[in-house]
């Protein structure tokens, strides 16, 4: 499973980091972005979660 974050729709409210910290990260501008290349199977349903939980819809499952 691959994510992205779209940088234009983020408000950089930090759902996505308190459900997956291992998976998000908040970059020098304040807006979340993917700190690892694919997610790991341990972190799935917690990258899921911060999908459905992002308020403006800016993270997305990426088809490889």
């Amino acid at each position: 499973m691959k994510v992205k974050v779209n940088q234009d729709a983020c408000i950089g409210c930090g759902a996505c980091l308190s459900i997956a910290d291992g998976v998000f990260e908040m970059n020098e501008d304040g807006l979340s972005q993917v700190k690892v290349e694919e997610v790991a199977e341990d972190q799935k349903e917690q990258a899921t979660e911060a999908i459905e939980s992002c308020p403006t819809g800016a993270i997305e499952e990426v088809s490889e």
